[in-house]
């Protein structure tokens, strides 16, 4: 180092995350919503209706939007042994954590496209933020390792049904058949975690009506993981439209449904993480956020 530098503060590095999401959203605006490349290192994901785009290649974790290494996983994530949490005074559906704490819980479905989910995961390990994956269990089936992925990465894995079949109309035709879409998850889970999962988010979601409910702690899950904020990125057509949406309605305590399945997701990762931690806020997994 051949001289002093100026040191770099939060406050400027802040304002230019802020600034950059204000050049994304009015350059998707101006576009109407068009298609946006965001490039990480040696990943492009392309964003767009959400249909398209090629699988990215995985980068390993690197630092923080803070400039230090991401945080160690926390005792929820790569100890394969955490499970359900019961958690007195909540509702057996739950769908925000405390509102006078500056935390979120960022939450995705498992499913879809390998390569986007590794890309995903890095970009969010890169920010320092740990989420939550709500894993179809045939998607574990034909990606097993992504369950250790994800575990290692410090975030937390549940159980978003079998096969992602409609669980409330499967319930009132058959209760078994609805039963068994939630245990066969949960024991692919078992198999190979150790565990059945932090959670449980009926399919489609968010909502779980009562039969659904009562099945899911009949499988050992006594709340059901919904959520305050919906992406609905499986129509956005473009990055500002996910932005727009989530950011509109954050706050404290929110549990934001979004999914590794959608290049527009994973593209618009890093503004929504470079905005998150712009509030002051702190994306964590939905264990954390109740506890």
């Amino acid at each position: 180092m051949g001289g002093r530098e100026r040191p770099v503060h939060r406050r400027d590095a802040l304002g230019a995350g802020a600034a950059l999401l204000a050049s994304a959203l009015a350059a998707g605006c101006a576009r109407g919503g068009g298609e946006a490349d965001v490039r990480g290192g040696d990943e492009v994901v392309r964003g767009g209706d959400g249909t398209g785009g090629g699988a990215p290649g995985s980068s390993p974790p690197a630092s923080s939007a803070h400039g230090s290494q991401a945080p160690p996983p926390s005792s929820y994530g790569s100890t394969a042994t955490a499970g359900p949490r019961r958690f007195p005074g909540w509702p057996g559906e739950i769908t925000h954590g405390p509102r006078d704490r500056p935390r979120i819980a960022l939450t995705f479905e498992g499913r879809g496209d390998p390569g986007l989910a590794r890309a995903a995961l890095a970009r969010i390990e890169r920010a320092g933020a740990r989420v939550t994956v709500l894993a179809v269990g045939s998607w574990l089936e034909a990606h097993p390792e992504l369950a250790r992925r994800i575990l290692d990465g410090g975030h937390e894995i549940g159980n978003h049904t079998q096969r992602h079949r409609d669980l409330a109309a499967l319930a009132e035709r058959d209760e078994h058949a609805a039963y068994e879409e939630i245990d066969a998850c949960a024991r692919r889970l078992r198999r190979l975690t150790g565990s059945i999962g932090t959670w449980f988010r009926p399919s489609p979601g968010p909502g779980a009506t009562a039969p659904v409910r009562r099945l899911a702690a009949r499988a050992g899950y006594p709340h059901v993981l919904g959520y305050d904020v919906e992406s609905r990125d499986h129509a956005a057509t473009g990055v500002p439209a996910v932005l727009r949406k989530v950011t509109g309605e954050l706050r404290h305590g929110s549990v934001v449904g979004l999914s590794l399945a959608r290049p527009v997701t994973v593209a618009a990762l890093p503004l929504l993480l470079t905005e998150i931690d712009r509030r002051g806020l702190l994306a964590v997994t939905a264990t954390e956020l109740l506890s």
